[in-house]
């Protein structure tokens, strides 16, 4: 996923950044965010998920805590369709990087899940007719959520 519209900048004092085009501010260049970066944009050019409809590190409650899930996008009206998950490419998709994101959805409720360590990306669509997620073969476009 590379992409040539993710800029990247040396601080005076030798810190890499990278400007979040959806918090519309320059972050610390970390293994884990150039991956959200580099998915974000994936999303946004390849899938036309629209950019007012995504949000990164949002705030979640969750057993009376706040925590942050890395991506959200919500559907036209404004309600969480989506959470995203992401880690550095060193650290691989377990299934507790998968309980990690399924916590934030004991509260959000969304329909679609995905993780992602830039090397390998797995997305579920939650039935909560069985209380199941089915995998899929590929994230899906926006117009399709």
């Amino acid at each position: 996923m590379s992409d040539n519209n993710i800029r990247i900048r040396t601080t005076d004092d030798g810190a890499r950044q990278v400007y979040d085009i959806l918090r519309r501010r320059w972050v610390a260049l970390t293994p884990e965010e150039e991956v959200r970066q580099h998915f974000v944009h994936f999303l946004i050019r390849e899938r036309a998920y629209p950019m007012g409809l995504m949000g990164n590190e949002m705030v979640v409650r969750l057993n009376g805590m706040s925590k942050r899930c890395d991506t959200l996008v919500s559907d036209r009206e404004g309600n969480p369709k989506m959470i995203i998950e992401y880690k550095a490419p060193h650290i691989p998709l377990t299934q507790k990087v998968f309980d990690q994101v399924s916590r934030y959805n004991s509260v959000m409720r969304v329909d679609y899940l995905i993780v992602s360590n830039g090397r390998q990306s797995f997305c579920a669509r939650m039935n909560y007719a069985t209380m199941k997620f089915e995998f899929l073969a590929d994230i899906p476009a926006y117009e399709n959520l």
